[in-house]
């Protein structure tokens, strides 16, 4: 007997159960917050944000998820707390009056603090305990050890109470995080926290050529994967929001739906239908060849179909654009007042990279535009390297990819290396590329634009002529003459001359058409008269065609006459001879 074949059985195991934080790209981080009922350890240097992200951890847990929280401060006043994230929005005020958090500052001197065997955390734990029943909190701050603990030196008492500290934590099942600061060569001052906690997150905040970046690492989780790598965040006036690195798996969802770019020659030369729909566009040239005009048309023809658009802008203020526009015919305003179109402008040394790809994202999620536009990107080279600006726009490109968002970049092309390096490293990331070219000719300088590619649709191989006019942009094809490519006046000149030679061609085809009209009316003439002539002559010999048959019917006829005669004679009787008398 054969033995049944049985499928393995799917083994389910038990997952940790993580709470969320509410912080922007932290969850996401984390894989769905920090464990719930564990300790986590928050350590960075002075001003990286850690006494932020715990408040912040605390109020967004009562207002978002219903868990109310304790904050017990050991260097700032309750009061003070209140009034220095009052600029975030958080009302701790009324969040107290409604015991949603509780807020208590311990004040410790270190000359009280006596190293002995019989010191120890009891009295901390009493009124922890009682600030938790009080409200039924689900979250605990302690902010920071260093303060807790600054008195002690000895190791072994400080291995000890820590220890019994998270231990209480546990027991108590509240989800906490313990703030400290960064010591030398080690996470911590004291170099115990790390080891006893169950997650681990480091705040970095360092400065690089002027430019202030600050940096998120979780160096350890307990029981979960999580994100390893370095992650900038951005505080603001909403908070903290954390930027994750991109996704390694190129598994986006497409689509092939097309939308306009507002200027229907371009159109044309994509097939007559214009971009794909969630694609990234490059636009790159020199200095005025009309990259950013182009921008704006894109960008105002995706509000024109009722779609969201944001446009950030390194280089010219929000009015310089709307005035620009303006004297190509092309009102940009009147999207800016009914929210359809938002300026976010900055110059590059505002932030650091990541803080910029940060501070992008956060505009992104907030807004949900359809259509994203930077110019130029080679403006951010000015505050990192070509690799490192390559990889912000990577990075941003898979968010937006992530998102069904159109983005176009415009890019400035320069004869210098580093520029051309820019562009070309930008230009293999995007799915099409428009160069704008200057082509100086005749004493004039025009300019030309090319498809250099665009992926998975048909495209014109040809150059147009970029025209900028009072009425707007337009693209026009070049004349190929005798010299090469001709642009501007040379191509009208030449096309005048054309005209000219059309004309003039078009007259000498006139008179040969009159001409042959007077011939052929003189031939017809003549052939009328030919006509009559051959009708008469046929008229003549026909008349004595006829003369001689009726000539011969009628010799016929009497012939017939007499041959009939002639036999009546010759059958009648002969009569008897006549005598005749003489005289006598």
């Amino acid at each position: 007997m054969s033995k049944s074949s049985k499928k393995p059985s799917i083994i389910s195991y038990p997952t940790l159960s993580k709470s969320l934080t509410g912080i922007i790209g932290l969850d996401e981080i984390t894989g769905g917050g920090l464990p719930t009922g564990r300790p986590t350890l928050i350590c960075g240097d002075a001003g990286s944000g850690k006494t932020l992200m715990s408040m912040e951890f605390i109020v967004r847990g009562a207002i978002e998820f219903n868990e109310p929280g304790v904050f017990m401060a050991f260097e700032e006043k309750a009061d003070e707390l209140a009034m220095n994230v009052a600029s975030l929005g958080f009302d701790l005020q009324k969040l107290q009056a409604d015991k949603k958090i509780r807020l208590d500052h311990v004040h410790i001197e270190r000359s009280e603090i006596e190293e002995t065997g019989e010191y120890d955390l009891e009295g901390l734990f009493i009124r922890l305990g009682h600030a938790i029943d009080s409200i039924g909190a689900k979250r605990v701050v302690l902010d920071t050890l260093e303060t807790l603990f600054s008195g002690l030196a000895n190791e072994r008492i400080l291995r000890a109470e820590l220890a019994r500290l998270f231990h209480w934590l546990k027991e108590k099942g509240v989800t906490a995080i313990i703030t400290g600061e960064r010591g030398e060569g080690k996470l911590t001052r004291h170099g115990l926290e790390e080891y006893i906690s169950d997650c681990v997150i480091l705040l970095d905040h360092r400065v690089i050529d002027q430019i202030s970046t600050r940096r998120l690492r979780i160096v350890k989780y307990r029981g979960t994967v999580h994100g390893t790598n370095e992650y900038p965040f951005l505080i603001d006036e909403e908070g903290i929001s954390v930027l994750p690195v991109t996704s390694l798996h190129l598994a986006k969802d497409v689509q092939s739906e097309r939308v306009s770019t507002g200027i229907a020659g371009l159109d044309e030369m994509l097939g007559g239908k214009g971009f794909f729909r969630g694609s990234s566009i490059l636009v790159s040239g020199t200095a005025g060849t009309g990259k950013t005009s182009i921008a704006a048309y894109f960008a105002v023809e995706s509000c024109k179909r009722g779609e969201r658009c944001i446009y950030f802008s390194f280089e010219e203020s929000p009015k310089q654009i709307i005035r620009n526009m303006n004297s190509i015919g092309l009102d940009v305003q009147q999207y800016v007042d009914n929210g359809l179109l938002h300026f976010h402008a900055s110059r590059p040394t505002l932030y650091g990279l990541e803080m910029h790809l940060v501070a992008m994202h956060k505009h992104i999620r907030k807004f949900k535009p359809h259509t994203v536009i930077l110019d130029p990107i080679t403006n951010l080279i000015t505050i990192g390297s070509i690799g490192d600006v390559k990889s912000m726009l990577v990075r941003l490109l898979d968010f937006l990819l992530e998102e069904q968002i159109t983005v176009m970049f415009t890019a400035l092309s320069l004869n210098t290396i580093v520029n051309e390096q820019t562009d070309e490293g930008v230009s293999s990331l995007v799915d099409a590329w428009l160069l704008v070219r200057d082509i100086e000719f005749n004493g004039e300088r025009n300019r030309g634009m090319y498809v250099m590619k665009s992926r998975g649709m048909k495209h014109s191989n040809q150059v147009r002529e970029f025209l900028i006019t009072d009425n707007g942009l337009g693209l026009v094809d070049v004349y190929l003459g005798p010299d090469g490519v001709l642009t501007g006046s040379a191509r009208e000149a030449e096309q005048l001359k054309e005209n000219t030679g059309q004309a003039l061609r078009t007259y000498a085809l006139d008179r040969k058409d009159r001409e042959i009209s007077r011939k052929r009316k003189v031939l017809e003439a003549k052939i009328s008269s030919l006509q009559t002539e051959f009708e008469s002559v046929e008229e003549e010999l026909n008349k004595i065609y006829h003369e001689e048959e009726l000539k011969k019917e009628v010799m016929d006829q009497n012939r017939r006459d007499v041959i009939n005669i002639r036999r009546e004679k010759k059958d009648a009787p002969a009569e008897a001879p006549v005598k005749k008398k003489g005289k006598k």
